[in-house]
Parts: structure tokens; C-alpha cells; sequence
């Protein structure tokens, strides 16, 4: 016998639990297990004003980056539909059915003004890595250092030449970052050549054609890799120019030994950027010539017999 048709009807009362609809082995789930937010509220206490309307829940924020992070979703516009009509995401962010979700210009506000200000993500990484490390999935012997180029959010054809210097109508956000940027040793004071060209939206970006195709503006996100469980142990941004990724290198080095007093025995990186930039300077570091090195062209490659050999593969390992 066919049954009725199933047609909506509302009801008056609704006995709802979100709990319910998340499965037990849902990724969120686990990560939610090993996640501690108790010091962000503390830590952003000093950027809020001790009088006026209620702000939005800082922890929901940062659950909401971590999730967008998680699951890929780049767009705070997309992020917030996603939490809105997804029970899962709901659940990770610790919002009711009818909780409202906040505005996407919620998130640009705060991450580029008292978050960033108070030096929270930062934080947020260090007590993840420490976690990893009371764990024991750091072994802090072996690291790992490479760039990825990040395109910037600019326009390459609207780039203006250097000689022409920025225009005067930039807005004074946009002005003062690219000051701040000029005497970095990571940025503006890496290199004496001057970039062909600049964007006017985003002037600490480089013209760079390191990719071997057409030129964009970029910057470069450095990674320092611990080898025995890939676990990233620092991050630092810089323009993709090689001494620049160098020095970003050794400040990461720098300030792993600083904070975690961990200092590798061996470094795994690109030719360019460790020959003669990481050796010596006091990190004990040098040449290994009996060690196997991976390169762009194989995946596997024996060990070189010799320094020369080691100078032209694609990649050094210091020990």
C-alpha cells in the first residue's frame, strides 16, 4: 500500500537536539576534542571597551576561521552561508539552531585590528605546537624549510612603475603597512634591487616571476617542517626573493630555539637558499655529504659523492 504523501507542517513546539546529527567519527569531532580556546578571551581583553553594546564571542570567531581553515572554504562570505545552514559546523562553533551567525565584515574588522594587534593567531599556533610536542609527535632533530608564493590580492595589470612612486590618494591603512614593511630585513630591506613594478592596493607585494611563467604580484609563506611527522613548527611570511626566504629561514630557527628550545640537527631546504646563508652564523650547521638528497627531478636520488654533486641537485641537506 503506498503511504501519504509527506507534506511540511509546522508545529508548534520542536524537541531538537544538534548533538544528535553529528556522527561520532565526524573530523570535527576530533578536533574539537584537542581544542582549548580558554586563553583567548583574556588575551583580547585589553583591545575591548569596558562599556557600549556586547560584542560578538571572540571563541566563535576563531572557531569559525579554524573551521573555514579545516574544510578549505577561503571566502568569509561562503563561510558564514556554510555555518548557517550546516548542523556540523554549527555544532563545532557552539551555536544553536537559532543562534545567528555573524556578518562576513565581522571577521575582515576584527582580523585586521585586535587580532592581529594582539598577536592571536600566533599564539593559537604555538599552543597547538606545543600540544604536538608534549605528545611527542616533535622529535626536533630534523626540519624541513621551504617557500610556497602566495598570489597577492592585486591586480597585476593596474601595477604602476616604481619610478613613479605610489600614488597620493592610497588610504593611510594602506601607506602605513607598507612603511612598516621597508626596514625588514624579510621584506623592503632583503634586496637593493628595486621591483619593476608596485600595486597601488598592496605595495609590500613583489613583481616576481619566480615561477617560471607570467609575472604577478606575491609574497611568500615560509614553512619550517619537523621530518618526523610533518608537523609545521613555524611559519613567516616574506617577498619571494631568495635572501629574504633565507632570512626568514633563520628567523624561524631563531625563534624555535627561543621558544621551545629545540634546535635541528639537520635542515633539509632548497640549494639556493642554504648554501652559504645557513651555514656558520652560529647555528652549527653544515654540509652532510653522506646523506640522501631529494630532487625536483626524481623521487628518489643517492646519496652524492661529492660537494660539487650536492651544489647542483635541487635541493641541500644540512646536518
Amino acid at each position: 500500500m503506498m503511504g501519504p504523501r509527506q507534506v511540511a507542517q509546522s508545529a508548534l513546539f520542536y524537541e531538537f537536539s544538534i548533538e544528535e546529527f553529528v556522527p561520532a567519527d565526524h573530523p570535527l569531532r576530533g578536533i574539537d576534542r584537542f581544542l582549548d580556546l580558554s586563553d583567548v578571551r583574556p588575551l583580547l581583553a585589553p583591545s575591548y571597551s569596558s562599556y557600549g553594546r556586547p560584542s560578538i564571542d571572540p571563541e566563535l570567531m576563531i572557531r569559525m576561521l579554524l573551521l573555514g581553515y579545516c574544510q578549505g572554504i577561503r571566502s568569509e562570505r561562503r563561510l558564514c552561508k556554510e555555518v548557517h545552514v550546516n548542523l556540523a559546523y554549527r555544532w563545532f562553533c557552539k551555536l544553536d539552531l537559532t543562534d545567528p551567525v555573524p556578518d562576513p565584515s565581522t571577521f575582515s574588522k576584527n582580523r585586521h585590528g585586535r587580532v592581529r594587534e594582539s598577536g592571536l593567531f600566533r599564539h593559537l599556533f604555538e599552543t597547538v605546537l606545543q600540544r604536538c610536542i608534549d605528545e611527542g609527535l616533535v622529535g626536533g632533530e630534523s626540519f624541513g624549510v621551504g617557500a610556497s608564493l602566495i598570489p597577492a590580492n592585486a591586480n597585476q595589470t593596474r601595477g604602476i612603475d616604481n619610478k613613479e612612486g605610489l600614488p597620493p590618494d592610497l588610504t593611510a591603512g594602506v601607506i602605513d603597512e607598507y612603511l612598516e614593511t621597508l626596514d625588514d630585513a624579510a621584506f623592503g630591506a632583503s634586496t637593493k634591487v628595486v621591483s619593476k613594478y608596485i600595486s597601488p592596493v598592496d605595495p609590500a607585494a613583489r613583481w616576481t616571476g619566480a615561477d617560471s611563467g607570467a609575472a604577478f604580484f606575491a609574497y611568500s609563506t615560509n614553512y619550517m617542517v619537523d621530518l618526523d611527522n610533518a608537523v609545521i613548527v613555524d611559519v613567516e611570511p616574506s617577498v619571494p626573493i631568495r635572501t629574504a626566504e633565507t632570512f626568514a629561514a633563520r628567523r624561524m630557527i631563531d625563534r624555535i630555539t627561543e621558544r621551545f628550545d629545540m634546535t635541528p640537527d639537520k635542515l633539509v631546504g632548497p640549494s639556493q637558499r642554504c648554501k652559504h646563508r645557513l651555514t656558520g652564523n652560529g647555528y652549527g650547521l653544515r654540509i652532510s655529504r653522506d646523506v640522501g638528497v631529494v630532487g625536483r627531478g626524481a623521487r628518489h636520488r643517492p646519496a652524492p659523492s661529492s660537494l660539487e654533486q650536492i651544489e647542483t641537485d635541487g635541493r641541500h641537506v644540512l646536518t
